[in-house]
């Protein structure tokens, strides 16, 4: 018997030998981070600052000629501003250094249009300099922003610009500490003050800058930081073709290094892409990107915050949400608050995770190992994952949480270190006895199933079930997932805190003009109405003389009503335009005339369709 014993755990031993042997660590697949650009996707969400001289010229873009005189704020605390973005969520803070007007917020020594020539605090400030410092008092990582196009330089669109241009860079990259992103606006050429010429100068922004060099001396001055870049050379990141805040369903971190980028690639990549080059989701807290206190009512509901939260940080991307400080010099209260609320609401949607309880079934794990099992997707480590043999890359992994669980919220990450692979995935529910379909309800196209990345969120109307089933229907190589969760999001009413939930806040809503607004319904659809509701503590911006019109193609339009809102500048309550049933997937409302201001302005919106 001692002996039978003996052979038996003899041959265990000889068998556990041969399995180890066959899990040989998966090879990478496909082009690969580098380190600088891992450490960037883990910060998931970061601030824009944007403030300048447009601050105070109620601009989105100066001229170039504004004066300077103009900037001195009466209270300006960069602090302030590192701590609503932390309490915000943010991990790092990317600063307007100079935008298009040319006016740097640090006493560079290459120009006079500086703060050095300004009233605020007799022209000894640094703003870059006190923000820089207020971020690492924060625990805050810093980046700069340096627009290319200078509106005010003589030398624009000459070689000798491009001196100058690398000499502030200079300047930004060495003498404020650690930079996480150098950020360059694809905003380039176009009229401008130059100097006193008040001419159009155009450039090939391909060529012009020489990017080449710019990034050496990049790497060189700031080795671990990654550049965003929209034009020319290309750098670590890459737009996402819009500043709505999302990205596509389906998004590769891969784009080709040479060759023109159009709009298809920069919102969903390329799945053969040769170079790593992630996404990053840029919009702002409000309409612009520069405080309006025209704007102070339309800072984005937390519901259209979270949206893109699930369609930027949820589709493997990262999320740059801008913070624009008003004219005093601080961040508006409003916004704080609103922030504030967007970061409680990411952690209470995601605090309990349902699936840590769960027992893990999975159809394939790779050399039946253990190191690679499905249990290691719900450990919490980000240094483990399931991974399947090589050539299997159709598999599943289902979740039995052992009694009725309800949920809306599915959660999975790839171990991105060894590259981005999964195709296309689907979910399933056992509900009742019997196993549903699951689709993702923000998706603009299919179900939503496709790419992982580094972070997948899908969103789905709660369902009560006791088992859930992901599984992977194709992949670039064996599926390496190092991550899933299972989450109840709770429901955002008027009645959440700091929640500022509008009827407009399912819309995208930008301004072409100061006088010019559109609405972007995400989608076509018949509409029958349009409703404004004017500012309720100021009659600036109030529109008293309307038109609004409609499209489906951005080419042809269709006025749906034209006329005047009597009496609303006493009596600032909803104004309703009614038209004939009409197609229409934007909306253009224009403010022909104002009660007071320049800049148009609202409160809420609704479209009125059936």
């Amino acid at each position: 018997m001692k002996r039978s014993i003996a052979y038996i755990a003899f041959f265990m031993l000889i068998n556990s030998a041969v399995v180890a042997q066959k899990a040989t660590a998966p090879a990478p697949c496909g082009p690969l981070p580098n380190a600088n650009q891992l450490r960037w996707q883990e910060l998931e969400m970061y601030a824009f600052i944007h403030y300048s001289l447009n601050t105070y010229t109620d601009q989105e873009w100066g001229f170039g000629n504004e004066q300077l005189s103009l900037f001195n704020p009466s209270d300006l605390d960069c602090r302030q501003w590192a701590r609503v973005c932390k309490l915000s969520g943010m991990r790092g803070i990317i600063f307007t250094a100079k935008h298009h007007c040319g006016f740097c917020m640090w006493p560079s020594a290459y120009t006079d249009y500086s703060v050095k020539n300004t009233p605020w605090k007799g022209g000894h400030g640094d703003v870059v300099r006190e923000l820089a410092d207020a971020c690492r008092k924060e625990g805050l990582k810093f980046a700069v922003y340096l627009s290319p196009w200078d509106r005010n330089h003589p030398q624009y669109g000459r070689p000798e610009y491009i001196t100058y241009f690398r000499n502030q860079l200079r300047e930004l990259l060495t003498q404020y500490g650690d930079i996480f992103e150098v950020w360059f606006d694809g905003a380039n050429g176009g009229d401008g003050w130059y100097g006193g010429a008040n001419e159009t100068r155009r450039i090939d922004a391909r060529t012009y800058y020489e990017w080449a060099e710019t990034f050496r001396m990049i790497r060189e001055l700031q080795p671990k930081c990654v550049i965003w870049n929209d034009g020319g050379d290309r750098g670590d990141l890459r737009w996402v073709g819009n500043e709505a805040g999302s990205v596509g369903e389906t998004n590769w971190s891969l784009l080709n290094r040479l060759g023109t980028v159009h709009g298809g690639m920069l919102r969903n990549g390329l799945e053969d892409g040769d170079s790593w080059v992630a996404a990053e989701t840029n919009t702002s807290i409000r309409p612009g990107w520069f405080y309006h206190e025209t704007e102070n009512e339309n800072v984005k509901s937390l519901s259209r915050l979270m949206d893109t939260y699930y369609k930027s940080v949820g589709r493997n991307s990262t999320l740059l949400l801008n913070f624009p400080i008003a004219p005093n010099g601080r961040i508006h209260p409003t916004d704080s608050l609103r922030g504030i609320a967007f970061n409680r609401m990411i952690n209470e949607v995601f605090r309990t995770d349902l699936a840590r309880k769960a027992t893990v079934e999975v159809s394939n794990t790779r050399g039946g190992s253990r190191k690679y099992d499905g249990c290691h997707a719900i450990d919490g480590k980000t240094d483990t994952y399931w991974a399947t043999d090589d050539g299997v890359t159709n598999a599943t992994l289902t979740l039995s949480f052992g009694k009725p669980t309800t949920f809306n919220r599915f959660l999975a990450e790839e171990y991105i270190p060894f590259g981005q692979r999964v195709k296309r995935f689907a979910l399933e529910a056992l509900a009742g006895g019997k196993w549903i379909q699951l689709t993702d309800q923000l998706s603009e196209v299919g179900d939503g199933m496709t790419t992982i990345g580094h972070r997948r969120i899908i969103c789905f109307p709660a369902v009560t079930a006791t088992k859930l089933r992901f599984t992977i229907l194709d992949a670039k190589a064996c599926p390496l997932i190092s991550k899933v969760g299972v989450y109840m999001a709770p429901d955002i009413t008027a009645d959440t805190p700091d929640s500022g939930e509008k009827r407009c806040a399912n819309y995208y809503i930008f301004f072409a003009t100061d006088r010019m607004m559109f609405v972007n319904l995400g989608k076509e659809q018949t509409v029958t109405g349009f409703r404004y509701l004017p500012p309720q503590d100021s009659k600036d911006g109030t529109i008293t003389r309307y038109r609004v019109s409609a499209t489906t193609d951005w080419n042809h339009w269709e006025v749906l009503g034209e006329g005047e809102f009597s009496n609303i500048v006493n009596n600032p309550i909803w104004q309703s335009i009614s038209c004939k049933p009409t197609r229409a997937s934007v909306i253009r409302f224009e403010g022909l005339r104002l009660a007071q201001g320049e800049r148009m302005a609202y409160s809420d919106v609704e479209v009125v369709g059936k």
